[in-house]
This record gives C-alpha cells, structure tokens and sequence, in this order.
C-alpha cells in the first residue's frame, strides 16, 4: 500500500500545493519519503497533484538521470527539453550519451484517478527503486531516489567535500 503523507507524517493537502514561477508554471519543492507497491506505482502527494495536473493534464515524463534517480516533468515542462538536447549535436559523444539517456530512457505516464503513476520497470532497474522511495520537489520537476540512496546523497551534500562552488560565493539563505 502506497504513503501519501509528508516526511514529517503529516497528511498532505490541498493547502500545501506548490507555489507558481513568473511562467504560472507549478514550482514543486519539499521531500516526500513514500512507498512502492508491487506493482511499481507511486501515490504522488496530494500537494503536487495540481501542479501536475494543471501543466500537463496529468501526463508526466519519468527519465533517467545522471546521478542515479528518476526525474518526473510534467508533459508540457519536458518538451521544450528535450527539443532542446535533441537540437544538440549527436556528433560529440557525451552529448550523445546524454540523449540516450535522457530522451533513450523518457517514459510517459499518467496520473491515474487515485494520484498514481506507474513507474515503469527498466526506470525502477536503472534507479534501483524497489519499495521505499523519496521524492524530492525540484522546482519544475521532482526527483524520486530509492531511500538508501537518498539518505547517502544527503549525507554527501551536507559534508560539502571541497570547496563550494564559486557560483556560491556571498549568496546567503
């Protein structure tokens, strides 16, 4: 049976929906710990059904990424992307492998009545998803991690190995 409540254990609701970007676009942000069920589906949280539903009309796209998640747009936020990368040259090979990843791996999906996608095999393969999951609001996408996974990239992140980027430099939370 899949979660549908926040990590903190609360229930996710209506008023907890994803603020907009300047574009109207939904902005999707917050961590979400969640459960796979046997069949491989996922209960998105209530809080970002909207968005989803609202650009996209409930379609989404789930890829591969680099770093060893899921990346989930909605249709529309996916598009222009991957026209984008396909507009690239196949020439060089990291771009190529790139597209193959990426567009190779894309995978359309819908949210069904119930708020649920079906996470398709070879993805939940590649990103090594098997029951506990977390999804991670990424402005105009989400990223879903296998827990274990999640957990350690956390961990690597918060250790900040090396020094920041120089992109950081007096920026201030």
């Amino acid at each position: 049976m899949a979660q549908n409540a926040d990590k903190d254990g609360g229930e996710a609701g209506a008023g907890d929906g994803p603020g907009n970007a300047p574009s109207g676009r939904p902005v999707f942000r917050g961590v979400a710990e969640l459960v796979l069920d046997a069949k491989g589906r996922l209960a998105i949280p209530a809080r970002h059904r909207d968005g989803l539903a609202i650009d996209g009309g409930g379609r989404l796209v789930v890829t591969a990424d680099p770093s060893g998640c899921l990346l989930i747009y909605p249709l529309a936020t996916w598009e222009p992307i991957q026209a984008q990368l396909m507009s690239l040259s196949s020439f060089n090979d990291k771009i190529r492998g790139l597209q193959r990843l990426l567009v190779g791996h894309a995978d359309d999906v819908e949210l069904d009545a119930a708020g649920r996608i079906l996470v398709p095999p070879a993805l939940r393969r590649f990103a090594s998803l098997d029951k506990h999951v977390v999804l991670v609001g990424q402005g105009q996408k989400l990223e879903l991690w296998d827990d274990a996974k999640w957990q350690a990239q956390t961990a690597q992140t918060i250790a900040f190995p090396g020094e920041l980027p120089a992109e950081l430099s007096g920026f201030s939370l």
